[in-house]
C-alpha cells in the first residue's frame, strides 16, 4: 500500500459517460480478448487520484471518505485494482514511499 503509481504512457484514458475507458497504444498492453478496459465510478475516482505523489494507502483513505465500506475493504480493493492494472501494463509503479 506504500506504492506510488501513475498511468502508463502506453495507454490513453478518457472519461465517457461517467466511466474511464483505457485504450492501449502498444501491442501487449491489456488483454488480447478485451482491447478496451473500463473503470466504473469507484475506479474513476481511483484513477483521478493517480498523481505520482500519493501512495495507494492515501488514495484508499480518500476513497474511504467518499464510498461506503470499511477502510480495510477499500484498501484491499485499491491494491487489487492497482495489481490488475500493473499486470495489464496500464499502470506503472514509480516508487515505494519510505516509512518514517
Amino acid at each position: 500500500m506504500d506504492r506510488i503509481c501513475i498511468p502508463s504512457t502506453d495507454i490513453v484514458a478518457r472519461e465517457i459517460e461517467g466511466e474511464i475507458i483505457i485504450i492501449p497504444l502498444a501491442a501487449g498492453i491489456g488483454d488480447l480478448e478485451d482491447e478496451l478496459y473500463t473503470l466504473n465510478e469507484t475506479g474513476r475516482e481511483f484513477w483521478k487520484r493517480l498523481d505520482g505523489r500519493k501512495t495507494l494507502r492515501s488514495i484508499a483513505t480518500e476513497l474511504a471518505a467518499v464510498f461506503e465500506g470499511s477502510r480495510e475493504e477499500i484498501e484491499r480493493d485499491v491494491a487489487g485494482l492497482a495489481d490488475e492494472l500493473i499486470k495489464r501494463k496500464m499502470l506503472v509503479e514509480i516508487s515505494t514511499a519510505s516509512k518514517p
